[in-house]
């Protein structure tokens, strides 16, 4: 595969994780039981931790990416999806 693809996949991979980790740990204002500002939605998360979330989606693309080539590119595993 060449590197322009792999890098494709690599930005699909992480754009489908980082939707994936965004809503974990977020508290929207009406769960924390705090008053919500007029003009604000009651559902935003209060901390978003973006920069925490942004970092574990990177990591965690890596490692499925990862996986995706291996399992590409394993001839057992073709053997096996051939049959």
């Amino acid at each position: 595969m060449q590197y322009g693809s792999i890098l494709a996949v690599y930005f699909v991979v992480w754009w489908l994780t980082f939707v994936a980790v965004l809503p974990i740990g977020a508290r929207s204002h009406h769960e924390a039981g705090v008053e919500v500002v007029a003009g604000s939605d009651p559902g935003a998360p209060l901390k978003p931790h973006l920069v925490r979330k942004i970092l574990l989606t990177t990591g965690l693309s890596i490692v499925f990416t990862g996986l995706l080539l291996w399992g590409l590119s394993n001839e057992t595993l073709h053997a096996y999806w051939n049959r």
